[in-house]
């Protein structure tokens, strides 16, 4: 038989009283895809993971993960996927070590096995050195690399990421997009990954699901949804007395713009590529 999509979504909703969470999503995820669901903040990405991984209930429509119902299955569901929480979730008290270790202990993993699956995430996430320290010495992105290890730790075929570089600087969040571009190279694992960073998404995801108000308005490739606007779109600030007209006739007498249009101090266009040089004497203060 052929095999199940890693993830089948058929109108789901999620309602809280008088709030519409989830409002009627529906999304298929292939097996191997990094797949992105990029929207602010209260779009309902994360009540969206909370369904799949079992933590909360539709209010109605469907769920599969590995052709498992999310609802009436959730025991074969939770054997094959790894979460990434938003918010860290280790114990700063115990060790690298002890973190995993706990983790397999609830996955009821023996002894022998949990041994060697530490020492190859680990290894994995380059932290074999760091085992035996307290957690409460890592830092941030030591800390997220632990959490990806933690949720590998049981080898499930998924893993959610929940704003996996949220609270990041922007070089570690860096480090941590090359380590799971990286990670699902050699590991070949599916991943579901929410983020409000559009950067963020274009950079990893082969999908990209966009959700606002529960609902997913757009769904492609990053260089489909960025063509379907019809180039980049730039965001100038102006200060002249005069609104930045004289920095609007030079912007639209430029051959790779499309639109340009004013509006609170700003002036915001369209461009077929955009690029932004930076002058190393500015960038040094010598300027």
């Amino acid at each position: 038989m052929p095999e199940p999509p890693a993830v089948e979504i058929d109108h789901l909703v999620k309602r809280y009283k008088e709030v519409v969470a989830v409002d009627g999503i529906s999304l298929r995820i292939e097996p191997g895809e990094l797949f992105g669901m990029l929207g602010p903040n209260g779009a309902g990405k994360t009540t969206t993971l909370g369904i799949l991984s079992t933590l909360r209930k539709p209010t109605s429509g469907a769920a599969r993960v590995w052709g498992f119902d999310v609802v009436r299955q959730r025991a074969e569901v939770r054997r094959r996927i790894g979460i990434v929480f938003q918010e860290f979730s280790l114990d700063d008290k115990l060790t690298g070590r002890e973190n995993l270790d706990f983790h397999g202990r609830l996955y009821g993993m023996p002894r022998g096995l949990r041994r060697e699956r530490i020492d190859e995430v680990m290894q994995l996430v380059e932290l074999a050195d760091k085992a035996k320290i307290r957690v409460e010495k890592y830092s941030g992105g030591m800390k997220r690399r632990l959490e990806i290890a933690r949720g590998l730790m049981h080898a499930p075929p998924l893993l959610f990421l929940d704003e996996p570089t949220l609270g990041l600087d922007a070089q570690t969040r860096r480090q941590i997009w090359d380590y799971l571009a990286d990670l699902r190279e050699r590991v070949g694992v599916t991943m579901i990954l929410t983020t409000h960073y559009m950067d963020e998404a274009d950079a990893l995801c082969g999908r990209i699901a966009i959700v606002d108000k529960g609902q997913v308005i757009a769904c492609d490739t990053p260089d489909a949804l960025k063509a379907s606007l019809g180039g980049d779109a730039v965001r100038l600030e102006v200060e002249d007395e005069h609104g930045g007209e004289t920095t609007r006739a030079a912007l639209e007498a430029l051959p790779f713009v499309a639109k340009v249009a004013a509006s609170d101090g700003h002036l915001d266009s369209r461009t077929e590529a955009a690029v932004i040089e930076l002058d190393p004497a500015a960038c040094s203060g010598e300027a």
